[in-house]
């Protein structure tokens, strides 16, 4: 830590997380979780970047998580930053879109997750009050407005 930086600063840092974007029949992949304030919420399958763990491994290994789906990323969509009032948390998002292949027969989902729905992009937006974050129907939007950006923008380095 630089010494103009505080500690409260440092707490400040962005969260790096990724999200699924999958979209079967006009219907998207999504969750509805528990928020670490106990209210429901409605996300795409999404999470944390992991130590050791690429983005792309990192949105397989949520999706399969959340939702018991086998994730085959094709590309980004997208790349978001936002602050969460609230909680005062900064977060970036890099959102992929892809295909589900097959589900596991009775998945055990991550502790949170309520239910697994696929939803329209109407639905969605008419729960723009239940949504985790802004992220969620953005996302969607820029995928159904045909942003996409090839998985190789993304650079692994050992």
């Amino acid at each position: 830590m630089h010494e103009y930086e505080t500690a409260a600063a440092a707490m400040e840092r962005p969260r790096v997380t990724v999200a699924a974007v999958v979209e079967r029949d006009g219907r998207f992949l999504m969750v509805r979780e528990r928020s670490s304030s106990g209210d429901l919420v409605i996300n795409q399958p999404a999470g944390h970047l992991e130590v050791g763990e690429t983005l792309i491994e990192a949105v397989i290994r949520e999706t399969r998580e959340e939702t018991g789906w086998k994730f085959i990323p094709q590309a980004f969509v997208g790349v978001y930053q936002w602050r969460n009032p609230a909680e005062r948390k900064s977060f970036v998002r890099f959102a992929v879109c892809g295909s589900v292949t097959h589900r596991k027969e009775d998945p055990v989902l991550d502790e949170g997750i309520e239910d697994v729905l696929w939803l329209t992009i109407d639905e969605v937006s008419a729960q723009s009050h239940a949504l985790r974050s802004p992220l969620v129907v953005r996302g969607i939007r820029d995928y159904l407005d045909g942003e996409r950006f090839p998985l190789t923008l993304m650079k692994q380095l050992v």
